[in-house]
């Protein structure tokens, strides 16, 4: 379940190459504070899962509940 929550979250994530350094920015729309900046595509993408990650476990410490990130 969780793994699918992430996978989905992951799906609906936004990449752009920053101008001034060319470095990676990535968020997930609809999930506040979840980004990630880095040097490679890659590196940007497995970054943006970690916090992800994080930002799951501490929302699920404080009570939250997780936002719907199913296809609209």
């Amino acid at each position: 379940m969780l793994t699918k929550y992430i996978d989905a979250a992951m799906r609906k994530a936004k990449y752009k190459i920053l101008s001034d350094d060319g470095s990676y920015f990535g968020e997930i729309p609809g999930l506040q504070g979840v980004w990630a900046n880095a040097d490679t595509l890659e590196e940007c993408r497995d970054e943006l899962q970690s916090g992800l990650e994080g930002w799951i476990i501490l929302g699920l410490e404080l009570g939250h509940t997780l936002p719907d990130v199913t296809p609209n």
